[in-house]
């Protein structure tokens, strides 16, 4: 009585789309991946300032540049 079984999520399922439809479940899933996509981008972005930031403090010689005494 505690668990539900297969055809207790399948009715829900059908009455979830049967409520909202599947153009509008197609679009939250849509904008959902849109804004995970966003958000790894949005840490990538920070990682490689972050790599950036450290490289300049670290007196390495980067692209050829030479190091000012």
């Amino acid at each position: 009585m505690g668990s539900f079984s297969i055809w207790h999520w399948l009715i829900v399922l059908l009455v979830v789309v049967m409520v909202f439809g599947t153009k509008k479940l197609r679009n939250v899933g849509e904008d959902l991946g849109s804004a995970v996509r966003g958000f790894k981008e949005g840490m990538k972005g920070e990682n490689e300032k972050a790599d950036a930031a450290e490289q300049q403090n670290s007196g390495r010689v980067i692209d050829g540049e030479a190091e000012k005494k």
